[in-house]
């Protein structure tokens, strides 16, 4: 699935396209092989231009070999191993930097998802507790200052279990966009 991250295939790319440079970097040491042919007329006056004699043509091949270059051919094809070695260093980062993302998005799933058990127990708790002061207040036994110090504390404990669930969906969203967009196969 993190083949079809954008970063790891622009990377991967790059790559293949440092080794094809390697290959015409290579190729530069070969004689180099062609077939030309021209056609046309030779003539000091445009009058003769249409006469049999004026006409002329040549085909044949043609073949070019370097003796020498001064080291030009050996330089480039270095340039191009560094080229590719740079490459490849470049996508082992952009994959172990993905490979990062998402165990960091797994790993704060997992953190979460026990916040949330635990916070879910909390708000049970203080939901029991605002009911039993609230049973008490009704039969006169305490004041309703201990009601309004359930309640507050009830409502805590809510808004601290929307705020852990809202950090799990973000955690998800952010997993999935580390793994390269979803879940189904690509065409």
């Amino acid at each position: 699935m993190l083949e079809r991250r954008p970063d790891v295939a622009a990377a991967e790319r790059r790559v293949a396209s440092a080794n094809f440079n390697i290959g015409v970097a290579r190729a530069a040491y070969f004689p180099q092989f062609s077939f030309a042919a021209s056609y046309g007329f030779d003539s000091v006056h445009s009058s003769n231009w249409l006469t049999a004699p004026s006409r002329m043509w040549s085909a044949g091949p043609e073949g070019i070999l370097t003796v020498f270059d001064a080291g030009r051919h050996r330089a480039q094809a270095d340039l191009a191993h560094a080229s590719f070695d740079e490459q490849v260093a470049d996508y082992r980062d952009v994959v172990l930097n993905a490979y990062r993302e998402v165990e960091d998005n797994l790993a704060a799933l997992r953190r979460l998802r026990e916040e949330s058990v635990s916070q879910a127990a909390a708000v049970a708790a203080t939901g029991k507790a605002l009911q039993q002061s609230r049973y008490r207040y009704n039969a006169g036994l305490v004041t309703f200052l201990e009601v309004a110090t359930n309640e507050a504390a009830s409502l805590q404990a809510q808004i601290s279990n929307v705020s852990i669930q809202i950090r799990r969906m973000n955690a998800s969203v952010l997993l999935v966009k580390a793994l390269g967009g979803g879940w189904q196969s690509s065409t």
